[in-house]
């Protein structure tokens, strides 16, 4: 975990990689769930069996799903101290490159891509990467900004 404390520290951290998450596996449970809140059945992330007849052999993550991640793993990596509050302002870029597939373990690494001014506090663009055991290709990618104002 790393943490930084107040603006001078965030600008500081600019292009800085902050690490990677502890991994975290992919249960059919959790797709299940997950499938039941969006409305998104396809039969590749719910059906096992039907799933086992596609190339990817088996159920596979909604890319969503990977991304919904990012929260957990932002607050196991990363603690931004000294302001106020945060909020997430949204996303730039983001693409799913290889399947997550169900049964493996995924986790995710940060870097500080960027740091800019904005009033009442700093916009920070992070770059995260969420890469699944075993694959060579990163299972999503995806460019984040949050917003951390010093004042209420």
């Amino acid at each position: 975990m790393v943490t930084l404390n107040g603006p001078e520290e965030v600008k500081a951290a600019q292009g800085r990689d902050l690490g990677a998450s502890d991994w975290y596996e992919v249960t059919q449970e959790a797709i299940d769930t997950f499938a039941d809140i969006t409305g998104d059945h396809q039969f590749i992330h719910v059906d096992v069996e039907k799933a086992k007849q596609t190339p990817f052999g088996g159920t596979i993550a909604h890319g969503f799903f990977t991304l919904s991640l990012m929260p957990m793993f932002n607050y196991s990596l990363l603690a931004v101290e000294g302001f106020a509050f945060a909020v997430n302002y949204g996303l730039n870029r983001v693409r799913f490159p290889a399947p997550m597939m169900v049964g493996k373990r995924v986790r995710m690494s940060i870097k500080l891509v960027k740091v800019e001014e904005v009033e009442g506090g700093l916009q920070l663009t992070t770059e995260n990467t969420f890469e699944c055991e075993g694959s060579e290709k990163p299972v999503c990618v995806a460019e984040q900004i949050s917003r951390v104002y010093v004042g209420a």
